[in-house]
């Protein structure tokens, strides 16, 4: 497997790859290869899959496996693909990581061990699980910290992971006030803090670069808009950055408030890159009109992934 094209320290526009689905909600291996491939056209400077946004919590181990194999196949090294490998049980989650880096993924995502909204663990035995992976493998730990998992993570202890745990150096922060965490966060971890990220859907972005994040891990529709904002940042221009911003904020917007994991699928079906915006049952579908206000928002900004198939 070739080596990533991009070199460490990773920064830029990750964005979530949804998985796809045919219309019966089985897994469509050939529309999520289209689906990869506009969003590297799209200007995604690395990818990430199996996350949340990718409805992880929806697929079978067996599918996990069939989706991670047959993507970081595909991209064949174009781009660092960084896996979700989230799991409560440590090995199982150690495993699924030395999986990733063996299949060619550059980094892999791992929330705090948790199960349903009070199945949680203490400190200790979080820097444990964290410590077990980081010993499984050798590529770059992202920790997401994500309201999901109803697992507070403080700053002194993601720099204490940081710190002492070789291989964990990236953090994606997502709970509420997320510049204030960040700018914290990178105070109190210095040079350990590989990686400050920003996520939920780059809704907080212009706060979170402005506290000296470095990446942004958003949804998969529309990373050509977001380069437009964080590339002329990480530049030194921030008037560009924040005129950007303010074009693609409706849009950021209404995916984080409306639309949510859905969005992406919704936008690539629209363009011709997939057949089916299926979401996997119990998910509901998105309400027509709901679907129709974020096309109408989206065709004003003109994104490549509504002209990718056409």
């Amino acid at each position: 497997m070739p080596a990533p094209v991009s070199v460490r320290p990773y920064k830029g526009v990750f964005p979530v790859a949804p998985t796809v689905f045919d219309a019966e909600g089985r897994l469509d291996l050939d529309g999520q290869k289209r689906a990869i491939e506009c969003m590297i056209d799209a200007g995604s400077t690395g990818l990430c899959i199996l996350a949340n946004f990718s409805e992880q919590f929806v697929l079978s181990d067996a599918e996990r496996d069939a989706v991670m194999e047959t993507v970081l196949a595909h991209v064949a090294g174009r781009v660092p693909v960084i896996v979700t490998t989230s799991h409560f049980a440590t090995h199982i989650c150690a495993e699924r990581s030395k999986r990733a880096q063996d299949l060619g993924a550059a980094m892999v995502m791992v929330m705090p061990p948790y199960h349903g909204a009070t199945f949680r663990v203490p400190e200790v035995a979080i820097y444990d699980f964290y410590r077990a992976v980081s010993d499984a493998i050798d590529i770059p730990i992202m920790v997401q910290d994500a309201p999901v998992a109803g697992t507070p993570l403080s700053v002194p202890f993601l720099a204490k992971m940081a710190r002492e745990i070789g291989n964990l150096s990236y953090f994606k922060i997502e709970v509420p006030q997320a510049a204030a965490k960040l700018r914290a966060l990178i105070e109190a971890g210095g040079g350990d803090i590989e990686g400050p990220w920003d996520g939920e859907e780059a809704v907080t972005l212009m706060a979170d670069l402005d506290a000296g994040a470095t990446g942004s891990m958003t949804g998969g529709g529309y990373p050509d808009g977001i380069r437009t904002i964080i590339d002329p940042y990480l530049a030194g221009n921030r008037e560009a950055a924040m005129e950007a911003w303010q074009r693609w904020l409706p849009l950021i917007n209404y995916e984080n408030r409306q639309t949510g994991i859905a969005t992406a699928k919704i936008l690539m079906k629209e363009g011709g890159v997939i057949a089916h915006d299926t979401m996997r049952a119990p998910q509901p579908a998105v309400h027509p009109a709901i679907r129709d206000g974020l096309i109408d928002i989206a065709r004003r900004l003109d994104p490549v992934v509504l002209r990718w198939g056409k």
